[in-house]
């Protein structure tokens, strides 16, 4: 259990083969998660609700096998709603700016992680700082960028940009939850409360939830199986041992899978223009991720 924990802890060590496969085939997973969404024609709160009413029932049996610890349940819940959350500025990314920009301001989620840590009085080493200079910058290129194309475009890079927030505290949490219950319950729980977080919201705007034709329920079994179940299950079971700093590291690779899905099921080629902008972004990531301590990846207490 402590070597577990040690591994968990370290920014720095490598995965175990078993969680570089699991992560390798989440890449692939989540990879598929921006392109379905544009392709969707469901509103975002029932394509939010469908998707992880479907990840939770999928995992609830073998979630059934293992125990429940309260303080586990709790860091499940909070994960669920902050996902809901999540999901609304990350599936408004993908329908108001491409596919490529969206995916890359998401990937700042470790940014965010390393200002959380600052907020509650804690210590960014200077290269870190660096890394959000230059990932900063990037932002301000495709924004700039995306705000010559049009409002709406823009308008998607700041919906990314809480969604990269958002998800930077859901992998926090779930990585808290995970200390006391298994993969399964987390995800479970998680994603349960996800869909009924996001089901009042869909009632509420009026949105039909039932009535779609056959090419939409393909696309959120799409969703279920690859993003929800290959993805964020994946990289929700890696968490179990490896650091959240390591997994948000990994999530990169999400950004040219994204793109060249999108060029390929969408004929979505992004400006040439942002190319330069997701490389700054990536690279001052990976800055702030080598050069933050261990304790940057966690939530108080």
């Amino acid at each position: 259990m402590s070597s577990q924990a040690d591994s968990r802890d370290s920014h720095t060590t490598i995965p175990a083969r078993p969680d570089l496969i699991r992560l390798g085939i989440g890449i692939m997973g989540i990879g598929t998660s921006g392109p379905l969404i544009a392709m969707s024609a469901m509103s975002i709160p029932t394509l939010i609700f469908w998707r992880n009413l479907g990840g939770s029932l999928l995992t609830l049996p073998f979630a059934l096998k293992h125990p429940r610890d309260r303080e586990g349940i709790k860091w499940s819940v909070i994960a669920g709603f902050i996902l809901a959350i999540h999901f609304v500025g990350f599936f408004l990314a993908m329908r108001w700016t491409t596919v490529a920009a969206g995916t890359a301001l998401v990937a700042l989620q470790p940014i965010f992680a390393a200002l959380f840590v600052k907020l509650s009085g804690g210590h960014i080493p200077s290269k870190a700082w660096l890394g959000m200079v230059v990932s900063f910058s990037g932002v301000l290129l495709i924004s700039g960028i995306d705000l010559q194309i049009s409002l709406r475009a823009f308008l998607g890079d700041i919906a990314a940009l809480v969604s990269a927030a958002l998800a930077a505290l859901y992998m926090m949490a779930g990585s808290r939850a995970q200390r006391t219950v298994e993969t399964t319950v987390y995800t479970t729980v998680c994603y349960f409360v996800c869909a009924m977080t996001a089901l009042p919201m869909a009632l509420l705007m009026g949105f039909p939830i039932f009535n779609f034709d056959g090419r939409e329920w393909w696309i959120l079994l799409g969703l279920v199986v690859g993003a929800q179940i290959l993805g964020h299950s994946m990289f929700n079971a890696a968490l179990k041992r490896v650091s959240p700093a390591i997994v948000s590291l990994i999530i990169f690779f999400e950004v040219p899978v994204s793109s060249l899905l999108a060029i390929w099921w969408l004929g979505q080629k992004p400006p040439l223009g942002i190319l330069p902008g997701i490389a700054l972004i990536l690279i001052g990531c990976v800055l702030v991720v080598t050069r933050s301590r261990p304790g940057a990846v966690e939530l108080a207490p």
